[in-house]
């Protein structure tokens, strides 16, 4: 079966950034910026782009392009003879469905509330009957059921329709209009009375909150949101890879897709920060953001029905853009595995995705008596806590490796893979920082956040967690290492 290619360079940077773009970049970006020092976080922030995140997109991108395959057998095609890396793509079959088993019920929150903005159903709200409509949503089954369910029928559909007349046109409608969107928002926002203040706390630096945070736990920060923003790790950037010719080099598509991304992430604090400092209402990062505080202000504005529904399409289309990006993974898996029909992977994939869906839904009102990581948590918050503090930084860490090591792909192979193509080359001299010292940092990455996550838990509940990572970090390595006495 010939391998579908992408119609335009445009839509491929469209397409990748849509998979990168995300509600990470509007729920928690701008809330630590401001609270981490506004420009010299955004500094450090980029610094961690270049240094951490571009070199693992290219070599994700650069597996994907060599193999002309998805995850799931990429591996096979480029691997040496009895070497075990092909293990690799278990990390990112897991990741993609883990990932749609909790993304596509948030995109869904996103779908019905921009539907009621819509309808105008926040104007003149009280700030608590804002607050009781979204917990009212998470308890109500059939509804949360329905939205879950259209969200992945719309995804699925566009995906039917093939790579360039699917994926590629309808992402890059999307990603126009987020644009346009976003920008249309920002300057509404930076004119609101009082939102200079909201400007200065996001851009303006101030190295005493760097110190009063700990510089160290603001460096880790920065290091942290650079890394996940990408999507990085899981095969998700891979397809996309695999779908590329060879007119362009690898870093600088990287590049390209990295600029957008930080430009989203930047220009949404530009409408979150002001707003909430025009409207005396605290910033703070999350769900709560999004669907309570956020509401309250549009409640608040004149003409806010407009402001509100233009919103939450803006973040229907960066939810949807993430999912279809994904699905067309899990879609090419089928593909490329069994030799299945797109036709046949869609429908397939569409109803094991709505039913693997189901346990992060029932988690928020059937199943909310299961709390797996402690008192408060969801089902959910343990699907993101394996794909965001696990697999991605786990599967990072396997891509690395295996395009540096010699019993892998090995660093020439991966070089003229990577700059092979007019545009920025990546630095040949770059070989031992991109084989040791970036393994070193995910490493970091990695243990930091099991320290973060369990270091107010109890010492058992430390110590098993610990074991398990302990386990699958071992897993990573021994692919790299089980035939260096051989090789």
């Amino acid at each position: 079966m010939k391998r579908e290619t992408f119609g335009s360079r445009l839509g491929f940077i469209l397409v990748s950034a849509g998979c990168a773009i995300g509600l990470g970049n509007v729920w928690k970006f701008p809330y630590i910026c401001g609270a981490y020092g506004g420009a010299a976080f955004i500094l450090i922030y980029l610094l961690f782009l270049l240094i951490v995140g571009i070199p693992v997109m290219v070599c994700e991108f650069a597996i994907g392009r060599g193999s002309k395959k998805s995850v799931a057998v990429a591996f096979e095609e480029l691997e040496p003879q009895g070497t075990s890396w092909h293990k690799l793509k278990y990390i990112g079959i897991f990741g993609c469905y883990l990932l749609m088993m909790f993304y596509t019920m948030v995109g869904s929150w996103l779908l019905y509330y921009c539907y009621r903005s819509i309808k105008g159903d926040f104007m003149g709200a009280s700030p608590e009957m804002i607050g009781e409509a979204f917990t009212g949503m998470l308890a109500d089954l059939p509804t949360m059921t329905f939205w879950t369910v259209l969200i992945c029928i719309i995804g699925f559909a566009v995906c039917m329709f093939g790579l360039k007349s699917g994926v590629e046109r309808i992402t890059k409608v999307m990603m126009a209009a987020l644009l346009l969107i976003m920008v249309v928002l920002a300057l509404r926002s930076a004119f609101l009375d009082g939102a200079t203040a909201g400007i200065k706390f996001y851009l303006v630096p101030d190295f005493q909150k760097m110190v009063e945070n700990g510089i160290g736990n603001v460096v880790f920060a920065a290091l942290s949101q650079a890394f996940f923003t990408l999507s990085i790790g899981i095969g998700a950037m891979l397809i996309f890879g695999s779908y590329l010719g060879y007119s362009h080099s690898l870093t600088g598509e990287a590049i390209s897709i990295t600029a957008l991304d930080t430009f989203v992430a930047l220009t949404a604090g530009f409408i979150i920060i002001p707003a909430c400092f025009a409207y005396g209402i605290e910033p703070g990062a999350g769900p709560s953001l999004v669907f309570i505080t956020l509401p309250n202000i549009f409640a608040q504005m004149k003409g806010g029905f407009i402001w509100s529904s233009l919103f939450f399409l803006f973040l229907t289309f960066a939810a949807l853009s993430t999912i279809i990006a994904v699905f067309e993974n899990i879609i090419a898996f089928d593909m490329d595995l069994f030799g299945w029909t797109r036709k046949k992977s869609v429908l397939v994939s569409a109803v094991l995705i709505i039913l693997l869906s189901m346990p992060a839904v029932l988690g928020y009102n059937v199943w909310s008596a299961i709390q797996p990581l402690g008192e408060g948590s969801t089902i959910m918050d343990l699907e993101d806590f394996i794909v965001s503090n696990n697999l991605l930084p786990l599967g990072s860490l396997g891509y690395v490796l295996f395009c540096t090591r010699k019993n892998g792909w090995g660093w020439d192979r991966f070089i003229e893979e990577t700059n092979t193509g007019a545009g920025i080359a990546l630095p040949k001299g770059l070989k031992t920082y991109v084989a040791y010292g970036i393994p070193l940092i995910i490493t970091i990455i990695y243990l930091k956040g099991y320290y973060d996550k369990f270091c107010q838990e109890s010492m058992m509940t430390l110590i098993l967690w610990m074991t398990a990572a302990v386990v699958f970090l071992g897993f990573v390595f021994y692919c790299a290492l089980a035939e260096r006495k051989r090789g």
